[in-house]
Order: structure tokens, then sequence, then C-alpha cells
């Protein structure tokens, strides 16, 4: 069974657009889309295990050029 997460993040000043298209690019990004409010993109990732899960957002969703921070919220359901 995949563990699904949202991601949470937050960009540089004026690259939310360009995160989110990178993100997309990414195997195990599902979906990346540039919203309003505290946090700048919101990614939904599905790895097979947890490790993959953390291995995916310190490797490589917080090596995208533009990433300041991110939040992981495991979904629970």
């Amino acid at each position: 069974m995949e563990t699904r997460a949202f991601i949470l993040i937050v960009t540089q000043v004026g690259r939310s657009n360009r995160v989110a298209t990178e993100l997309r690019n990414i195997p195990g990004v599902v979906s990346a889309d540039p919203v309003t409010g505290t946090v700048d993109v919101i990614a939904l990732i599905e790895a097979n295990s947890m490790s993959a899960m953390a291995e995916l957002v310190t490797s490589r969703i917080q090596g995208v050029r533009g990433v300041i921070r991110t939040i992981t919220c495991v979904a629970a359901g």
C-alpha cells in the first residue's frame, strides 16, 4: 500500500510557479500546485514506505532550487 502525503512548501519570492513545474517532473510527485496563503506550493506525493517518502522529500523536493522550507503532512486515511 502506498503512503500518501501533502507537502506544504515555502518558496523564494517569485519562484512558486517554477518550483511547482519542476516538482511535477519528479517520480512520486502526483501533483504540485501554486496556492495562496501562508505556503506557496502544495504537492501530493506517494511512496512505498515512510523511508522512501523521507528520501523523496529530503533528497529531491528540498533540493529543488527556490524551496526554502517544507512541511510534510502524511495522510491518515
